[in-house]
Order: structure tokens, then sequence, then C-alpha cells
């Protein structure tokens, strides 16, 4: 094993992706930890890892708050609602999404707007999860332009769906559009955020062989 590791630091032309698969294997040889054989998570580990990130996410919500005329709030949620999406694939991070920023607003106060973040934080993660799995490809390239552009449309979709909701549910009509700038910053930072965050997370062998695609 040390001649292996010595050998493939001297070979410049060995990818890091390569790196990973013998890294992998190593740990998997040493028994520190225990892979199914798709190498996926098991439905029990999606629940536990859905519970573990909604709790993230209603901590992402209300660490800042930042209000709105639309009587809401801007807040980095989305963040760990990218992230989840794509770890835990559609139907876990839509479930983790729309749940855990359900309760950051219930927590913090706004009430009215509970509903509508239960469907619209849900169905982000699951537009960012479901168009990822159609865009990627094997190759770090295109994989990296599927999460920019699954991110995009999924915060796109957030800002036009709160834009909807406070306009027809809460009855601000046009009014309500003096939120869409603020949705449009805060969902930019959460893609910008959440891409820097799984890029690091993929780095790591035992993260990437369980994210589902």
């Amino acid at each position: 094993m040390i001649n292996e590791d010595a050998n493939n630091e001297k070979d410049p032309k060995m990818t890091n992706e390569t790196r990973q698969d013998q890294e992998l294997r190593r740990l998997q040889a040493e028994g520190r930890y225990q892979a199914e054989t798709n190498k996926s998570l098991s439905p029990l580990q999606k629940l536990v890892g859905a519970g573990m990130l909604a709790a993230l996410v209603v901590v992402a919500t209300l660490l800042v708050q930042i209000p709105t005329p639309s009587r809401g709030f801007l807040n980095m949620g989305d963040v760990v609602v990218l992230v989840s999406a794509w770890m835990l694939g559609p139907l876990y991070g839509a479930a983790t999404a729309g749940i855990g920023s359900m309760l950051a607003d219930l927590i913090a106060g706004y009430t009215m707007f509970a509903p509508g973040t239960l469907i619209i934080k849900g169905l982000v993660a699951f537009i960012a999860a479901s168009l990822f799995a159609v865009l990627s490809a094997k190759g770090k390239r295109r994989r990296i332009l599927a999460r920019l552009v699954s991110g995009a449309v999924a915060e796109l979709f957030m800002v036009f769906g709160y834009f909807v909701y406070e306009a027809v549910i809460l009855g601000l009509g046009w009014a309500a559009a003096a939120g869409v700038l603020g949705n449009l910053g805060q969902g930019a930072f959460g893609l910008g955020a959440a891409f820097v965050i799984i890029t690091m997370l993929e780095r790591h062998p035992y993260i990437k062989s369980r994210m589902p695609y």
C-alpha cells in the first residue's frame, strides 16, 4: 500500500477520480466502513440524513433574517436546501427542504408563509435533484455545469413561487414584486455557497460513493 501510494504521487496522469477510487478501496479493505452492493444509502440512512439536514435547514434559515417589504425575510436556508437535494435525491431532498424550511417559518413567527414554504422549498429541492440527474454525465465538467444549471433553475422557481404565493394567496397583488429582487439575491447566494459545499463534500470518497448520481 505504501509503495502504491508513492507511485501514484509520482504519476502526474493520475486523476482525482482514480485517487478517490483507490482511497475508497483502501478504506473498504481496512474495514473502516461497510459498503452496500450498489454503494448507495439505505432507506434508513437516507431517513437519518434527511432528519439531520432538515435541522440544518432550520438553523441556516434562522441564523440570518433580513425582513422584506412583502412581510417575509431573506435567509441562508437555500444553501442547505440545494445541498440536501444533490445529496439525497428528489424525494428525500424535497421532504428535507420543505419540512425544514416550514419549521423555520413557524419558529420565526412567519406562519402565513409556512404552507407556501413547505410546497415551494420542497419543489426547489425536487427540481434541483431531478434536473441534475438528467443533465449530469460522466466527466467532471458535465457535473459542474449540471449543478449550476439545476440550482439556477430551482432558485428561479423559488423566486417565481414566492411571488405568486404573496401576490395571490397573501393578497399583495403586484406589491409582491417588491420581494423579487431580494429573493433573486438569496437564490444567487444559496446557489454559490451550495456549489462550494457540495464540491468540497464530493472530494471525500465515502461521501461521493453515497450520492445518488
